[in-house]
């Protein structure tokens, strides 16, 4: 073009570097393109109109939508909006990637956009480059996308505002993440911080209870609910000239200030600051305004749910007891965490009651239900035991009274008719002896921790579950608590949480009970915490998010070395005893498991074996032969290596027990032969009223053969 010449029309510029232009009319729905945007378009390259449908149909689904976004934000923010569109063919085929740029004005009158714009054909961005931060890994579009969905659901999954900060502080945005940022909130007419990230501590001093007025990029965010981009120092300097020496000493090149908006109500600022200079494109737009609404929902959502947990646990906490005065010669130990999920209230309980015989007792127990009025019966269920057992009544006459009154508060109180139960384990301890005299209501056994470590659940006799039937009996279990020996009672949140049923929880309590070192607390903390799983994100939080039941755990340690502590050493009498009633043949179960979980630690299995075949060969002996109960003793002697285990069964019938030779068919008969064959002595030894018959087995020998 020689000088003097008139300059080319627009069109015949944009022609010439393969750049097409097209208008759009939102009001008319029609998209006047030239003739290089119809050829990028895929169509014979001359001036058309079109229809809004027509052109959706040459570009991708996904990059339509994001066209529809990008203008809105644009127009909101009186800036430039810019786009990548891929291009598709008739069989839905990228045949090109394009960008469109373009600036949007809004009619208020029609409630229409009208839009000018140019369309260019581009490459995929090259690693390194400022288009290559939009592309992380492979399709820069995919990386956004993919981006958003993993922030979107940690941010969801987020249950406390300390765990949401984390998961904001984790956040790695594709190609232009930020080294630094900080969440403020709005108290009265004052900024605060509610949390940082990338900050040292104390760096927040001069931002915390900021004035709104302030001329400061996060209050003027909180005062107009627009977002503020600050890409140089020097934008940041000229903006905001009085505060700049507060952000200067950073050091960042770049700032965004954005908006925390749930339900139309600005709720605080988020700033998130970069070290290296950032343009803000509207992709980078996009991405942040999209975090920052992910962001301001996860915190709304956390800062309710923490409101509703400490709710709830200050109304369970304010019904449970302080544990009473020392107990010379013993020592307890209690836990309770509330359920999560909401204002969950539950009716876990635990008691301790000093009783009028210089005695004391135990109580813990779980009302059905999760909601207020389970809180609500199991306060008044608590008041009842503690007025029964004050008046000097026996265990079984405790639990008893309270299922009267527990079903009559119920039937009064209940139009609909919904039965409400409740279960509960009370225990009535002599500090002098370590006599335990329990009932139970369909409540979990109790658990004992021996000297050693050994952990034996122990089956005790019970009824039905408070306020089921008015009548019902509750028999009392007599146990001793040996020196150094620990009780465990605890609610069924403590067994079953994390999928487990009673078999596999008890496993892991019993684990937990076994492998202990500290003290009664540290171990009361040590159960409570071997429900905790891990949480989302696995970062560490309350054990209330973790978990679908409430827990309640009691402790009683009768004083020893071991109380509660490390063992150093096996006690010279390992021993426990059951009961077997002619009424109650299914105990002869219980018997084995008891004696498995007594030689827990046996060297031979085989040997073990041998002992379970041959207990049930003797209790079944006295149920059938003789109409007496049969009373079970069983006890490890010795030191590690030498071990003698003694089985002892109890009856009080007067014939005594004798080999026979039975025929190969008899189906009886065998009991003595199998003691004789497999015991390493045996006898029967007369009790005056009664007899017992006993066998021994030895570890060392079956050590030394191994």
């Amino acid at each position: 073009m020689r000088t003097g010449e008139p300059l080319p029309a627009v069109g015949q510029v944009l022609a010439a570097l393969a750049t097409g232009l097209w208008q759009w009319d939102t009001d008319t729905s029609q998209v006047t393109v030239d003739a290089e945007a119809a050829r990028l378009l895929g169509l014979p390259p001359e001036p058309v109109t079109l229809t809004e449908a027509q052109v959706r149909s040459r570009l991708h689904p996904v990059d339509w939508n994001e066209i529809v976004s990008v203008v809105g934000l644009a127009t909101a923010e009186g800036t430039l909006a810019e786009v990548r569109v891929r291009i598709m063919d008739e069989r839905g085929r990228v045949i090109r990637l394009t960008r469109s740029r373009m600036r949007p004005s809004f009619d208020p009158e029609r409630r229409a956009y009208e839009l000018i714009g140019t369309l260019q054909e581009v490459t995929e961005p090259s690693p390194g480059t400022p288009a290559g931060r939009n592309a992380v890994t492979g399709d820069w579009r995919r990386s956004r996308e993919a981006f958003l969905l993993d922030a979107g659901r940690a941010l969801a999954e987020a249950r406390s505002t300390e765990e949401v900060l984390r998961v904001a502080a984790g956040l790695a945005m594709p190609g232009f993440s930020p080294d630094g940022l900080a969440v403020f909130g709005v108290q009265g007419d004052r900024l605060t911080i509610i949390g940082h990230h990338g900050h040292q501590p104390g760096d927040e001093s001069p931002f915390t209870h900021m004035s709104l007025d302030t001329d400061y990029p996060a209050a003027e965010v909180v005062r107009t609910g627009r977002a503020v981009y600050l890409s140089s120092p020097q934008q940041y300097k000229e903006r905001y000239p009085l505060t700049w020496p507060l952000a200067e000493q950073f050091g960042r090149r770049s700032w965004a200030f954005l908006p925390l908006t749930v339900a139309g109500r600005t709720m605080g600022a988020w700033m998130a600051g970069f070290a290296y200079p950032v343009r803000f494109t509207p992709d980078e737009r996009s991405v942040l305004t999209t975090v920052a609404r992910m962001l301001a929902q996860a915190l709304s959502r956390a800062g309710a749910a923490e409101t509703q947990r400490e709710l709830t646990d200050g109304l369970q906490r304010s019904m449970l007891p302080t544990l009473g005065p020392e107990i010379p010669g013993m020592r307890v130990a209690a836990r309770y965490v509330p359920t999560g999920g909401g204002l969950q209230v539950g009716g876990d309980w635990y008691d301790m009651i000093p009783l009028p015989s210089g005695r004391f007792a135990l109580v813990i127990g779980d009302v059905q239900g999760h909601d207020v009025r389970a809180a609500g019966l199991m306060g008044q269920l608590r008041i009842a035991l503690r007025a029964y057992a004050s008046e000097g009544h026996r265990p079984d006459a405790v639990l008893s009274r309270a299922s009267r009154f527990l079903h009559g508060m119920c039937s009064a109180a209940d139009d609909l008719g919904e039965l409400r139960f409740a279960t509960c384990l009370y225990v009535e301890a002599d500090p002098l002896s370590g006599v335990l005299e329990i009932a139970r209501a369909g409540h979990p056994d109790p658990a004992i921790r021996m000297s050693d470590g050994t952990v034996l659940t122990r089956p005790t006799a019970g009824g039905l579950p408070l306020g089921i039937d008015p009548d019902a009996d509750y028999p009392t279990t007599r146990l001793v608590l040996e020196p150094g020996e620990t009780m465990l009672i605890c609610t069924d949140g403590l067994i079953e949480t994390g999928g487990h049923d009673l078999e596999t929880g008890w496993k892991r309590i019993r684990a937990t009970l076994e492998q202990h070192t500290g003290d009664l607390e540290e171990l009361a903390d040590a159960l409570v915490q071997a429900v905790h799983g891990p949480s989302s994100h696995h970062t560490p939080g309350p054990l209330a998010d973790r978990r679908e039941d409430d827990i309640a755990v009691l402790l009683l340690c009768r004083q020893g070395e071991s109380c509660g502590g490390p063992v150093t050493a096996r006690p010279t009498v390992r021993r426990t005893v059951l009961t077997v009633a002619q009424a109650e043949p299914e105990r002869i179960a219980v018997a084995r498991r008891l004696l498995r979980e007594l030689l827990h630690d046996w060297a031979s299995a085989d040997q073990v074996d041998s002992a379970v075949l041959l207990l049930s060969e003797m209790l079944t002996n006295v149920l059938v032969h003789t109409d007496t109960d049969a009373l079970l003793v069983a006890e490890v002697t010795g030191e590690d290596d030498d071990r003698r285990m003694r089985v002892e069964v109890t009856d009080a019938g007067d014939d005594l027990p004798h080999k026979r030779r039975p025929g190969e068919l008899a189906s009886s008969g065998r009991g003595l032969m199998l003691i004789e064959l497999l015991a390493h002595a045996w006898g029967v030894d007369p009790r005056g009223e009664g007899k017992s018959i006993w066998f021994e087995l030895y570890e060392s020998e079956e050590a030394e053969a191994a």
